[in-house]
């Protein structure tokens, strides 16, 4: 099956004369008869009922309109997609993030898509999980960017990698110089979390429970930037995700194990978002900064913070 098959069973379809739909399409009557009898021989099945001069759509032909229609419509949107010009393109982008990316990852793809998409405005909020999902669903937000939620209900969710998440601690810190700590050891361990509404400190205590330790949560706060800096400050350890250590921190990192708490980044949308052309660019992009992203730590064997340099798109 090919193309102008499809276009000539549209026109066909539409117009119900063989007359009318040859002279839209530019072909000789006998032209559109010999492809829409390919068509239907390719199809196994009659498409349209011909009586005399009357023309219309068999059972089958009304059942098969539906899906060609939609995929004529798609290709066309493909074909006018190739033919836009990026430069040109005007708009507002809505971005939902949870915090640990905006520390680098948000910008590296956002400066990927400003050199090709220079008129389309991006507005990012920093913003937890639940109203990422609740700002989707009411339309707010084009696109969320954070980790796989409980119950996305009817929004699409595309995972981008597994991520281990890591002790952080000061360079002077007792555990500073291990390469590997169990969770169990970090029992009334003083720590800076996320408080207890975000996931991933649910998530964090899930997995304390599991190994029977209780740390000491001397402090919470609800954004990464001060907790790493009062951890660069302080005996204070926290937890978070390797990507939210920026280099030259004065932190240092250690994995954890027995557990090892992961989680998993991805995008979040309503699936009537990604009509925009500047949605589908910008998700484009994030795949190739998480494939990036992941293939550093790969290289290295462990989790690290990628910088803005070699992760960027």
């Amino acid at each position: 099956m090919e193309l102008r098959h499809l276009r000539y069973f549209s026109a066909l379809a539409d117009s119900l004369n063989f007359t009318r739909a040859a002279e839209r399409l530019h072909v000789t009557q006998s032209t559109l008869s010999h492809q829409i009898k390919q068509l239907e021989d390719e199809v196994g099945t009659l498409l349209f009922d011909r009586t005399g001069k009357r023309v219309a759509l068999t059972e089958a032909g009304e059942a098969f309109l539906h899906h060609a229609t939609r995929a004529l419509r798609e290709i066309d949107r493909g074909l006018g997609a190739l033919r836009e010009n990026p430069q040109e393109a005007v708009g507002e982008l809505r971005i939902g993030s949870t915090p640990t990316f905006n520390v680098a990852f948000i910008p590296d793809c956002i400066a990927s898509f400003q050199t090709r998409y220079p008129g389309v405005r991006v507005v990012v909020e920093e913003l937890a999980a639940d109203l990422i999902v609740a700002r989707l669903q009411d339309g707010s937000l084009d696109l969320g960017i954070a980790y796989r939620p409980g119950e996305p209900g009817p929004l699409q969710f595309e995972p981008l990698y597994n991520e281990e998440m890591v002790l952080v601690v000061a360079h002077g810190h007792p555990l500073a110089r291990r390469k590997r700590v169990r969770m169990v050891e970090l029992h009334r361990l003083p720590m800076v979390l996320l408080p207890a509404s975000f996931a991933t400190r649910q998530m964090l205590d899930e997995c304390f429970r599991t190994c029977g330790a209780e740390p000491y949560v001397a402090a919470e706060i609800n954004a990464l930037a001060p907790i790493m800096g009062l951890v660069a400050k302080t005996q204070l350890a926290s937890i978070v995700a390797a990507n939210a250590v920026l280099p030259n921190s004065g932190l240092d990192i250690v994995r954890l194990e027995s557990p090892t708490p992961v989680r998993t980044p991805g995008m979040l949308w309503s699936p009537p978002a990604r009509e925009s052309e500047a949605t589908r660019a910008f998700s484009s992009i994030v795949r190739k900064v998480a494939f990036r992203t992941r293939m550093l730590e790969r290289d290295d064997g462990k989790p690290r913070a990628a910088t803005a340099a070699k992760a960027r798109a």
